[in-house]
């Protein structure tokens, strides 16, 4: 690299010229010919050229999808989390930060203009420049100057910084909104497993009332000389297990509490304040639409953010490059000079001087290859992540899409044998009422019965479960309406998603 600074007078304007015109020449000296990239960014599908642009406004599905599954309860807890959690507080800092560095970066190419004063105090040497009587002397020399710099960016540097800058900032942005995502449907998948553990605990406390029951028909069964102590044996073995799962329900309730107050960012003690999960009525209807528009991928702030790196790389190339070219400075500066302080306000001690300065790449040994091929090789790091992100994105639609249409045949064949369970209690209460048996058949039907309805509930909450995490892996978007009229364009997955259309 070459420095060389040119203060002209007035009437060297043409030599300055000439020299700017070597200085373009020599650059041919240094040259990145052979270092590209190539990496392709992938799209949607291989049939249609849609691709995930990066979200040019910030808008952001909100977490007003909560509502519709838990009502406000579960909408107020999400907000409350937004506030106080510390991952939020820590996307929050480095979205500051990046707008910071954008600012910065932008300041850059404005002129900088500062003011200085400096004061030496010396002796000067007798046997250097310095002539009599002020060699061998001791005197400060002192200077008060403004100095001005501004860049000439003729290559497009600056543009380059600023590019990469707000790439980075709308990265940050899309990388807080990510965490905003994650959190929210942490807090709807326990809160949905909290309302899962009570139904369960009902249950369970429903099923031990009738096994005690049992217990003591069985009990009085055996002193009629009717059943025998293997029979009371059997009864208080199942009572013992249903009392076991009761204290299981209730450890795990205490569990997920502490975890939905982590999850606000709060002490466990806020967790024994949230009210015991009320499922709103719409969540329980929740059925897949006909059509899942492939664009709401777009909208996912980890594929967004994924995109915007690539884009603040491709910033680092070009700025990369404008490093092989030559870099003019106008220097200038005004302000007084003098040796002794008394003279430096008199008139004879102004200084003034304008010129460029020139940065000139000829030989760098290989530095400024090395530096764009590190930024080509982050480039194409960056595509990889963002392509390797819209794969894992059309995977996970696809394993929710398959999981919910499991689920929901699950869950139509459960709700079978639950009415069979139910229409048996009916039969042994007619037995009963005619005389042909007595309160055990009904009971041990009941008991029947609750364990179906444990089952078929666990299968309703999944179903509830994978619906917020569809909304998850489409970026939040609450568009999941069966109602919704179907979308017939090649953008679109099928609820029968074929797995090998995602790979």
């Amino acid at each position: 690299m070459m420095n060389l600074i040119f203060l002209p007078k007035s009437g060297r304007l043409l030599g300055l010229l000439t020299v700017c015109s070597s200085v373009v020449l020599l650059s041919a000296c240094a040259n990145f010919s052979g270092i590209q990239s190539t990496a392709q960014l992938k799209t949607l599908n291989a049939e249609s050229n849609a691709s995930v642009f990066p979200n040019q406004h910030g808008l952001w599905p909100d977490a007003n999808w909560a509502k519709d599954i838990g009502g406000t309860d579960l909408q107020e807890l999400i907000a409350a989390a937004m506030v106080d959690n510390p991952s939020i507080q820590i996307a929050a800092a480095r979205v500051n930060a990046a707008a910071a560095m954008t600012q910065a970066t932008a300041a850059a190419e404005k002129p900088a203009v500062n003011a200085s004063f400096t004061s030496t105090y010396q002796r000067f040497t007798e046997h250097g420049m310095i002539p009599p009587p002020l060699a061998g002397s001791v005197n400060s020399d002192n200077q008060l100057a403004l100095n001005f710099v501004y860049e000439l960016d003729f290559w497009g540097k600056h543009t380059a910084e600023i590019r990469s800058a707000i790439s980075q900032e709308k990265a940050a942005l899309a990388e807080q909104q990510s965490a905003r995502l994650i959190l929210s449907n942490a807090i709807a998948r326990a809160w949905v497993q909290l309302a899962r553990q009570y139904a369960q605990l009902d249950l369970s406390n429903r099923q031990l009332e009738v096994r005690e029951k049992i217990d003591a028909l069985t009990h009085q069964r055996m002193l009629a000389g009717l059943d025998t102590a293997s029979d009371i044996q059997q009864s208080l073995i199942q009572v013992a297990s249903l009392h076991a799962d009761i204290l299981q329900w209730q450890e795990t309730i205490a569990l997920t509490r502490h975890q939905l107050a982590a999850l606000l960012g709060q002490g466990p003690e806020r967790g024994q304040s949230i009210a015991r999960p009320v499922l709103h009525q719409s969540a329980s209807s929740t059925a897949l639409p006909a059509q899942l528009p492939l664009e709401l991928l777009g909208r996912r702030p980890d594929i967004v953010a994924a995109r915007w790196r690539v884009e603040a790389m491709q910033g680092e190339i070009d700025q990369a490059k404008t490093q092989f070219y030559p870099n003019i400075n106008l220097v200038g500066f005004a302000g007084l000079s003098s040796l002794g302080v008394s003279q430096l306000f008199q008139s004879g001690s102004r200084i003034a001087g304008v010129g460029p300065a020139i940065r000139l790449p000829i030989f760098e040994g290989g530095r400024l290859r090395a530096q764009l091929s590190g930024r080509v090789a982050a480039y194409d790091s960056a595509v990889a992540t963002y392509n390797q992100s819209l794969t894992d994105a059309l995977h996970e639609v696809a394993d929710q899409v398959q999981s919910l249409q499991a689920i929901a045949a699950q869950e139509k064949n459960q709700g079978m044998a639950e009415q069979a369970a139910k229409q048996t209690i009916s039969l042994a209460q007619q037995r009963q009422q005619i005389g042909t048996a007595n309160a055990l058949p009904v009971l041990a039907a009941e008991s029947v019965w609750i364990t179906q309805q444990k089952i078929l509930t666990d299968m309703r909450l999944r179903r509830i479960e994978l619906h917020i995490n569809l909304i998850k892996a489409l970026g939040g978007a609450a568009t999941l309406s069966s109602n919704a009229s179907p979308d017939l364009s090649a953008n679109t997955i099928q609820p029968k998603i074929n797995l090998e259309t995602a790979q």
